[in-house]
């Protein structure tokens, strides 16, 4: 049998040593920049938790369990509560549980999962809401000192009113909220940009018109804040109306049934937090919508009428429908379609 010459053997020898001990130094050096991740990420999320309660958002955990080794870092936050101390009144959200997750190689974009059942309670009561889904997720990135987007996604969101019947308050099939930084930064002048959307909203604690099922998407610009500092979204707008800045309403496309409208114009904020503006809006299917709200208002009216297409003439074309425009003014905390009052809106603070 043939057997190598003794210095092959020990050159074979020194070749897997030196294989093993590369493996071996791979191994620790990602062990150590695992650990390195977690520390940073594990900081952000404090940052992050630390910004929420100077907002007056108190994030606690029941318990909490770490892992995702080795490519990834996940928290697991169990019995979470939520206390919100500056809303009017106090009051507290529960949930099974949060799961937040990041790639390790990507520390500032925290991704996380919520559990339902949430329920929502004034301090020391019983919970008055319960909101369900199938999936609620949400994404942070940027770092709590510079935050730069924000979106959440929920689908098959039901929110109730606890009670004998459980009244229906918001339902959708699919909702997204998402929010970035424009121009400015967190620190001075920050403009944000903030986008809706929805498919099969209904809001039945709005009236009978917001209970229809709605698809929507709607894109708005805030100016006028000074800075993006931690603080209840009611304390920001409050601000903008200090400020005289300004809610624009870039794009909005809202699908009710077989009406179909498109607009855009500027909103204020006044200092009771009621919004002022008026957007220009261009529909098909108007008379199905007023012909709702004047059916709605027939009792006070004192008598029923109806209007049909020719009343509503001007020769317009809106995805190849007949349309008319008509301005959509806010005033006084009602919504105007031209002359016909079709909702109240609630002040923002």
């Amino acid at each position: 049998m043939y057997e190598p010459p003794p210095i092959v053997v020990r050159r074979r020898k020194r070749r897997y040593f030196a294989l093993v001990l590369l493996v071996v130094l791979l191994i620790g050096g990602w062990i150590g920049f695992w650990k390195y991740a977690e520390d940073r990420i594990e900081r952000s999320i404090d940052g992050w938790k630390a910004r929420e309660a100077r907002a007056g958002r108190i994030y606690e955990c029941g318990s909490q369990t770490v892992g995702g080794f080795p490519f990834r870092f996940e928290v697991l936050c169990d019995n979470v509560k939520v206390t919100l101390t500056k809303s009017h009144p106090p009051a507290d959200l529960t949930a099974p549980n949060i799961h937040v997750a990041a790639q390790v190689y990507d520390p500032t974009l925290l991704i996380s999962e919520i559990a339902g059942p949430l329920t929502y309670a004034e301090a020391g009561k019983q919970p008055s809401y319960v909101a369900n889904w199938t999936l609620a997720q949400s994404s942070v990135r940027g770092t709590p000192r510079e935050p730069e987007r924000v979106s959440v996604a929920i689908d098959g969101l039901s929110v109730k009113h606890v009670g004998v019947a459980e009244e229906p308050v918001v339902d959708a099939a699919h909702l997204e909220i998402h929010g970035r930084m424009l121009e400015g930064s967190a620190r001075a002048n920050p403009v944000i940009e903030i986008s809706l959307r929805s498919t099969k909203l209904a809001a039945p604690i709005l009236g009978a018109m917001a209970a229809k099922p709605t698809d929507s998407e709607i894109d708005v610009v805030l100016r006028g804040l000074k800075d993006f500092s931690p603080k209840p979204w009611p304390d920001r707008f409050r601000e903008l109306a200090q400020t005289g800045g300004k809610l624009e309403i870039r794009h909005a496309r809202i699908v009710q049934a077989d009406t179909l409208a498109v607009g855009s114009g500027t909103l204020t904020v006044r200092d009771d937090g009621k919004l002022d503006g008026e957007l220009n809006v261009t529909i098909a299917g108007a008379e199905g919508l007023i012909n709702d709200v004047l059916a709605m208002n027939q009792k006070k009216l004192g008598f029923s009428m109806s209007i049909g297409l020719g009343l509503l003439g001007g020769g317009k074309k809106l995805e190849g429908r007949p349309a008319i425009s008509l301005p959509l003014r806010l005033r006084d905390g009602h919504a105007y379609l031209g002359p016909v009052k079709i909702a109240d809106v609630p002040p923002l603070f």
